[in-house]
């Protein structure tokens, strides 16, 4: 008996040992190409334009230094860690299908909702276990998953340069603050927020925030005091960009339009049918709304 507990042993150590012999080093996925006849992989010609690579999108980030829009996608079942990002040309067509998400090795993401870039590192609301996870932005590798508390849809989220993220749960109707060391707490609750969802940063290092509730747009500074309250033309919303100059652009997943906000407070309707207009971003090199829509798996564009 104790030979044969030895050998179990030594049969686990093995095992053991092999699996990280094996084990596979994370790696993002490449532009878009196919194998040839000849068996080499060669890139999609200029010529071609792909359009699509979403599988329920439900916000997008832009990142100007490679002109690239940066599209969350949740897995195929509730729960299942196979959520990506796709890396999208700034018309419509497709540069990566799978940049984070080409392997599974050393990553897990299952429900992408939210997300932002801040100082090289994108960050997004992983709904599917409830982490706030930040990925490098330059290579798509994955650096920290934060838990948040509580059981609520976490959703919209925003972050400073120095690493402090603020997250929203919409059922909970609670702000998260987020440390750059992971620490998390409740950043601001209760009225006025009513189903809080979009959550951006403004140029004064403001926490911008809108309702899926109603059609209030909620400023609050660093230290949780509501400085500012103002209005979309309408409520359900989901979105919100703050430009340098101070407009704001909300976008309503319940009612598909967009509102412009001027730097006096007032609203009026830029757009508007868009079904189920979600988490958009902006596009500060075309100059251009993007807008995920999400059972529909496709985005808007809309030029300013």
């Amino acid at each position: 008996m104790k030979k044969m507990l030895l050998s179990l042993a030594s049969f686990f150590c093995v095992v053991g040992h092999a699996s990280l012999l094996f084990a596979q080093d994370f790696a993002a996925g490449g532009p878009l190409g196919a194998t040839n006849q000849a068996g080499s992989f060669v890139p999609m010609s200029d010529n071609v334009k792909v359009y699509g690579s979403f599988h329920f999108t439900e916000s997008c980030t832009f990142d100007p230094k490679r002109n690239l829009i940066l599209s969350m996608n949740r897995g195929n079942d509730a729960g299942s860690d196979d959520g990506y990002v796709s890396l999208i040309n700034p018309d419509g067509s497709v540069h990566t299908s799978k940049w984070i998400g080409a392997t599974r090795d050393g990553l897990e993401l299952r429900d992408p909702i939210g997300s932002a870039i801040s100082n090289g590192i994108l960050y997004t609301a992983d709904n599917g276990s409830r982490h706030l996870r930040s990925f490098d932005l330059e290579t798509g590798e994955p650096m920290s998953s934060i838990s948040i508390p509580g059981s609520g849809f976490i959703n919209g989220v925003a972050a400073t340069a120095a690493g402090t993220a603020y997250l929203s749960d919409t059922p909970g109707g609670i702000i998260y603050e987020i440390s750059a060391d992971g620490d998390v707490s409740v950043f601001t609750q209760g009225a006025p927020l009513n189903s809080p969802n979009g959550v951006a940063m403004d140029n004064d290092g403001n926490i911008v925030v809108v309702n899926i509730g109603d059609a209030a747009v909620i400023t609050y500074d660093p230290g949780g005091e509501v400085v500012k309250e103002e209005s979309a033309v309408e409520g359900g919303n989901d979105g919100v960009v703050v430009l340098e100059n101070g407009t704001k652009y909300v976008s309503s997943v319940r009612f598909g339009s967009v509102s412009r906000i001027d730097s006096s407070g007032n609203a009026q309707l830029i757009a508007r049918g868009i079904p189920s207009a979600a988490s958009m971003c902006y596009d500060s090199r075309q100059n251009q709304l993007v807008i995920p829509m999400n059972p529909h798996y496709a985005m808007a564009f809309i030029p300013l």
